[in-house]
């Protein structure tokens, strides 16, 4: 069952409670993987198009999202069925990110890969699009990665840590140790993410 942890004023707009406090312009729904937020954008429709509120660190601290952006990172993906992923970085240069889908739509995957976590391994999915306006915010300890369900997809990242080479990590999209249920038979999956070995039996976590 997802579990709202903040929500938006009516139409979006920046109301004031009785505190004096602005309310958000996101909902923030929690997922059945503790700390992984889904995080729905509300729009402002007029006759011009449309006006949101793409990212903001006051608002999106409930999601978890408490520390500075560091990096953002932009993929365009031109093949419907293609994967990317599934990646992460070690510590000390694990990393928060906050993904959207800028045009097009993914099946947009997290694993949970804390040690001692309760859903070690598990993973969790949500349809990303430019249309429903959702964003997937994946703490520190958590592997990603994609499918497109469309042609010409447009990802954006915010990331709290940069890239750094030395601590990349992968697993393997098609491992069976984590059964992903991706929607689609692989249409393209680079060489280096194919070479990501299968999970070991002594992995403890990240």
């Amino acid at each position: 069952m997802r579990v709202k942890i903040c929500r938006r004023s009516a139409w979006g707009r920046s109301r004031r409670t009785n505190a004096g406090q602005r309310m958000p312009r996101f909902d923030v729904t929690a997922t059945r993987l503790d700390g992984l937020k889904l995080i729905q954008r509300h729009k402002l429709e007029d006759s011009r198009g449309f006006f949101s509120r793409f990212f903001c660190a006051e608002e999106l601290a409930c999601a978890g999202f408490s520390q500075p952006v560091a990096q953002m990172n932009h993929t365009l993906t031109h093949r419907r069925g293609s994967v990317r992923g599934l990646h992460f970085q070690y510590p000390p240069h694990a990393e928060d990110k906050l993904v959207s889908c800028l045009r097009g739509k993914v099946f947009d995957v997290a694993v949970d890969l804390r040690r001692d976590s309760p859903t070690f391994l598990a993973w969790h999915a949500e349809e990303l699009s430019a249309e429903n306006a959702r964003s997937l915010f994946i703490p520190k300890g958590f592997a990603h990665g994609f499918q497109t369900l469309a042609d010409d997809t447009e990802l954006l990242y915010l990331h709290t840590t940069p890239y750094v080479q030395g601590a990349e990590g992968g697993l393997n999209p098609a491992d069976p140790a984590l059964a992903i249920a991706w929607p689609l038979a692989f249409a393209d999956l680079s060489a280096r993410d194919a070479a990501h070995p299968f999970i070991p039996s002594d992995f403890r976590g990240v």
